[in-house]
C-alpha cells in the first residue's frame, strides 16, 4: 500500500525551494504555474511588514526571498516555486515605496521610487502612479505600480515631498514622470471651489 504523506506548506520549505531554483536576478515566476497548495498564514501588513504564524519575520534577507516570488493573480496574492503556489494575505499593497528621486522639471521630470525591499521602479507609463481616496475622510493613499501587478504604497514622508513637486494639468493638480501626468486631486479642490 502506497501512501502519501500529507505536507503542508512552510515557509522554509518555500524558501528553500526558492534559494534553489534562483539563479541570480528576479525569479521568473511569470512563467511558474505550480499547483495551489493551500493557504499559508503569512501576512504582509500595511506598513509592509512580513508576518509569519503571527510573528513578525526579522531577517531582512527572507523578506527579500519571499518579495522576489510574490504574484497576484485575480486579485489574490500567492507565493510561487516552481512546484508550489501558496496563498498569502495582503493588508493593501505589498510593497511600501520609502523614498523616491526626482531629476528634471515639470513634464521633463522623472520619479524613481525604492521599496523597502530594494525594488526600484521610475514612474511612467508602465509604472504608474494612482491616489485613492478614503471615501468618508478624503484621505489620500498613494501608489505606484512595481512590476507584474504588485503595487507599493508611498509612504507619507515621500507623499508630501511629491505634493511639493506637483503642478496643474488639464484640470488636475498631480505628477509629471517620464513624459506622463498622473493626476491626484481636481484643481478646484485645491483653490477651495
Amino acid at each position: 500500500m502506497n501512501r502519501q504523506k500529507d505536507v503542508s506548506p512552510s515557509a522554509e520549505g518555500i524558501a528553500a525551494s526558492v534559494k534553489a531554483a534562483k539563479k541570480g536576478g528576479m525569479p521568473p515566476v511569470h512563467l511558474w504555474n505550480p499547483p495551489f497548495c493551500g493557504d499559508l498564514d503569512m501576512r504582509i501588513a500595511r506598513d509592509g511588514t512580513w508576518f509569519y504564524l503571527g510573528t513578525p519575520i526579522g531577517r531582512f534577507e527572507l523578506v527579500k526571498l519571499f518579495s522576489s516570488i510574490l504574484k497576484r493573480e485575480e486579485g489574490k496574492y500567492f507565493l510561487v516555486t516552481p512546484v508550489e503556489k501558496v496563498g498569502i494575505t495582503v493588508d493593501d499593497a505589498p510593497f511600501v515605496a520609502v523614498d523616491f528621486d526626482a531629476t528634471g522639471n515639470g513634464d521633463e521630470q522623472v520619479l524613481s521610487f525604492s521599496t523597502h525591499v530594494g525594488d526600484t521602479a521610475v514612474a511612467g507609463p508602465n509604472h504608474p502612479i494612482r491616489v485613492v481616496r478614503d471615501p468618508q475622510t478624503g484621505e489620500p493613499s498613494p501608489y505606484v505600480l512595481i512590476r507584474a501587478d504588485l503595487e507599493a504604497l508611498i509612504d507619507r514622508k515621500s507623499f508630501y515631498r511629491l505634493v511639493e513637486l506637483g503642478a496643474h494639468h488639464e484640470g488636475w493638480f498631480g505628477l509629471w514622470s517620464s513624459g506622463q501626468f498622473f493626476p491626484v486631486i481636481p484643481s478646484q479642490e485645491l483653490d477651495g471651489t
